[in-house]
């Protein structure tokens, strides 16, 4: 009992001091969570202790969590507004990656079909973790490319679940036909989730309800811990892991009023355990291994970043963009923390040998590493093969342009604005990130240039410090506000117009030195009471 007190406390010692050292210099806490166990294995000689099914509990209950949060995020009104960026981009990547993976896995490296399945479905999966904490922190989640590698990541999520059910499946099936065990896959989620949406959504609102009223905090606290194991141990009782029933209970949850209360609540729990089965997986790490094959690894990383790279890009081009579509696929060409779970569960299992788990294991730990540096560069990366530079080329005319305005975006309103702006003569420029709406300013006759004015390269090529407003009409308020935040570092001396259309809008922009906010509400009424009197002297 000693020893195990000495270990738990030498994890946390350990864990809390590599993680503030990693994040200091832009290491995900993954890392530092898997480095506590392989410090750990070593130092207290407790390579006996991988197939502990003790550990390996604890560690599958951190994913369950993980599953529930992620289950919070993905409400069916949220997937609803993002069909396209999830089902239709989300479903290609992961299929086409996943097919591409397995032919070179059993085709070139010989690998049996069961085995490359398992390894085409867990590099087809990218960083949830580390890809939306950038995207967050540096607001480029609101950006065209953000919005896409945002579904595509919730997708990968969504598929989280029967890839791990099918795994289970590999394992208890035997020798039964691959297309067997993925029709009786999908059938028997179909009928868990009916179930738990049918019978239990009732269940867990009215339970919710009750404790919240209480007003007692470890009660409402008690409900939700309840609610995400008894749905875990339901799905495991009915055949599936125990992260498909956490992951519906989320999902359900998602559609109430207490939907950001359970989210804030539960996630030290989330947080710990995860951190657990990452220390579990790092007990399992194999230095002598990753220094012998430290080339190998390295190479395939780099294979599998190209490959997805160039899979993504070649399937988002369809419908996007050059440059939003090469970000997105340089965003999520890294292999994600999912991997290991999937590696793991596999491995444990019997459907992958233990040195080739051990493998995989490291080239995604190695993935783990690197990503975090590479993403943050993802801008400059881009430059080199992006239409940016070409775009700062065509604006060069503009650089003894002095006293013109600039109009962002040229959907409805800016179309009026324009329109009014010619009927003044006053001199103009449309800036916009549509290559279509650039292209129906250019058949108008009207000076238009494809670009986003949130970047600051954007704004030096069109000189915005010249011009004499500039007027913001864009619809989404998040990039609204990336513009705002964007030309007011670059230059004060400009009169920075924007319309916005609620309340809401208006409070979110407020902390901003915007010279005029035109309320579209507060304008049309004035416009009603002017025309109601005018139409009175008329009448007299």
């Amino acid at each position: 009992m000693e020893n195990v007190i000495l270990y738990v406390i030498s994890a946390l010692g350990i864990s809390i001091v590599l993680n503030i050292f990693l994040k200091k210099i832009g290491v995900s806490q993954i890392i530092g969570y898997i480095l506590t166990g392989t410090i750990i294995v070593y130092a207290f000689d407790l390579r006996y202790l991988n197939d502990s099914h003790v550990l390996e509990m604890v560690g599958e209950f951190g994913i369950v969590f993980l599953m529930f949060t992620i289950g919070l995020e993905i409400s069916l009104a949220k997937m609803g507004s993002m069909k396209k960026e999830i089902f239709l981009n989300g479903f290609m990547q992961v299929s086409f990656t996943a097919l591409a993976v397995y032919l070179i896995s059993s085709f070139i490296f010989s690998v049996e079909a069961k085995t490359a399945l398992i390894i085409s479905l867990a590099f087809a999966l990218s960083s949830t973790a580390v890809v939306l904490s950038y995207l967050k922190s540096s607001k480029e989640i609101y950006t065209p490319y953000g919005q896409k590698a945002t579904g595509i990541l919730i997708f990968q999520d969504i598929a989280v679940i029967p890839i791990l059910i099918l795994i289970g499946f590999l394992t208890t099936e035997g020798d039964a036909s691959l297309y067997a065990i993925i029709s009786d896959t999908l059938m028997s989620a179909f009928l868990v989730v009916g179930l738990l949406f049918v019978v239990g959504k009732r269940l867990m609102t009215w339970l919710l309800h009750f404790s919240a009223s209480s007003e007692v905090e470890e009660l409402f606290m008690g409900s939700v811990l309840f609610i995400v194991v008894s749905a875990s141990v339901f799905g495991h009782f009915m055949g599936f892991t125990y992260s498909l029933g956490a992951f519906v209970a989320g999902m359900i949850i998602a559609e109430t009023k207490y939907h950001h209360k359970v989210e804030s609540d539960i996630a030290p729990f989330k947080d710990l355990l995860l951190g657990t089965f990452f220390i579990v997986v790092g007990m399992k790490v194999d230095i002598a291994v990753f220094i012998e094959n430290v080339g190998s690894i390295v190479g395939i990383f780099f294979a599998v970043l190209v490959l997805k790279s160039i899979i993504m890009y070649a399937l988002l081009r369809l419908t996007s963009t050059h440059n939003a579509s090469l970000k997105t696929a340089l965003a999520l060409s890294q292999v994600g923390e999912f991997s290991f779970v999937i590696f793991a569960l596999a491995g444990m299992g019997g459907l992958l040998d233990s040195e080739l788990s051990q493998f995989l294991v490291l080239i995604v730990i190695f993935s783990m590493i690197i990503t975090p540096f590479f993403i943050s560069r993802i801008s400059q990366i881009a430059a080199f093969f992006s239409k940016d530079i070409e775009e700062c080329e065509d604006m060069k005319n503009l650089e003894k342009r002095e006293g013109h305005v600039v109009v962002c975006g040229y959907s409805v309103v800016g179309k009026f604005v324009t329109r009014h702006l010619d009927e003044l003569g006053a001199p103009y420029i449309v800036i916009d990130n549509s290559n279509k709406h650039v292209q129906e300013a250019l058949n108008k006759g009207i000076e238009a240039y494809l670009g986003d004015a949130s970047k600051l390269s954007i704004l030096n090529a069109i000189h915005v410090e010249k011009a004499s407003s500039v007027i913001v009409t864009l619809e989404n308020i998040d990039k609204k506000r990336l513009i705002c935040e964007a030309i007011l570092k670059h230059t004060k001396d400009v009169n920075l117009i924007v319309k916005v259309i609620s309340l809401e809008e208006k409070e979110k922009l407020q902390d901003l030195s915007i010279n005029v906010v035109v309320d579209g509400k507060l304008e049309v009424a004035r416009v009603l009471v002017e025309r109601m009197i005018s139409c009175q002297l008329k009448y007299k």
